[in-house]
């Protein structure tokens, strides 16, 4: 079983949904993104969603895709979100997810990349614009490391499409919760209800909800249906704001994140387990 699996079985039985949080690795700088992830879990964030910086974010609202280019013009690499993999694993076990696109996974090398991130600490890959159809040979390497491979779902999806990425996912299945691109909504369709229950007719694996999700009262709404909540655009606004003002990012991160774990049904500050604590 998976870490990701793990985390859904203990959120289960805690009877809270999990709070996925989003940034970008590398923003505002390679050196803090470890900390960054380990103050998000600390806060109440059960997974984290670390994202590999890309040239042309194309699923990515501004917020992300600036967060992208300010990581790349720090020098951020596939391989140096690796090594920050490995240092979060010195202190916390939260369940970490690459989060990219296809590009950089196949430079780096498809059997090489998924041995790394095993060996890192990683727990599953999202590959945005990688279709199950054609996700075939990056499975197998993915499956063979131990790795969930998680796909995304959109409120057009069909039966046939929903169909195709239960049977290929692990983890969870990701559901977008608007059509378009990410970033922050105030105001969100919650008509997702009925489409989560196809969802599950479908597939075991538990089902989570993003894009556009900012606030504990969005969260609240969708805690009723999901089994987990996801947050990005939100928490990298945070940090543009205060770019490596360590003290007031970590603050104000710290206070953000706390307020969507309650909506979670979670407790707020909680201190970081390694694995090896579990």
């Amino acid at each position: 079983m998976s870490g990701i699996a793990d985390k859904f079985k203990e959120l289960k039985k805690n009877g809270r949904i999990a709070l996925v949080n989003y940034i970008t690795a590398g923003d505002p700088s390679p050196g803090l993104t470890a900390d960054l992830v380990i103050k998000l879990a600390d806060s109440g964030a059960d997974i984290i969603e670390l994202g590999v910086p890309f040239s042309d974010p194309m699923a990515d609202g501004p917020v992300i895709q600036l967060a992208s280019e300010r990581a790349l013009k720090k020098g951020t690499t596939l391989g140096m979100v690796l090594e920050i993999v490995r240092r979060i694993r010195k202190k916390s076990g939260v369940p970490i997810i690459l989060f990219g696109y296809y590009n950089p996974f196949f430079k780096y090398g498809l059997e090489r990349f998924s041995r790394d991130a095993a060996q890192a600490g990683a727990d599953g890959v999202l590959v945005v614009d990688l279709p199950p159809e054609e996700a075939g040979e990056f499975k197998v390497h993915l499956d063979r490391a131990g790795l969930d491979l998680i796909f995304l779902l959109a409120p057009t999806s069909t039966g046939e499409r929903i169909g195709l990425v239960a049977k290929n996912a692990s983890g969870f299945v990701y559901l977008v919760s608007v059509t378009g691109i990410t970033g922050v909504r105030p105001d969100m369709d919650y008509s997702l209800e009925d489409l989560t229950s196809e969802i599950r007719q479908h597939t075991g694996l538990p089902v989570g909800v993003g894009f556009g999700i900012s606030s504990p009262e969005q969260v609240s709404r969708i805690a009723a249906y999901a089994d987990a909540v996801i947050v990005g655009s939100a928490i990298v606004r945070i940090i543009e704001k205060h770019g490596e003002n360590r003290d007031e990012l970590f603050e104000e991160l710290s206070g953000f994140v706390s307020g969507l774990s309650r909506a979670c049904g979670g407790e707020g500050e909680r201190p970081s387990l390694s694995r090896a604590d579990k």
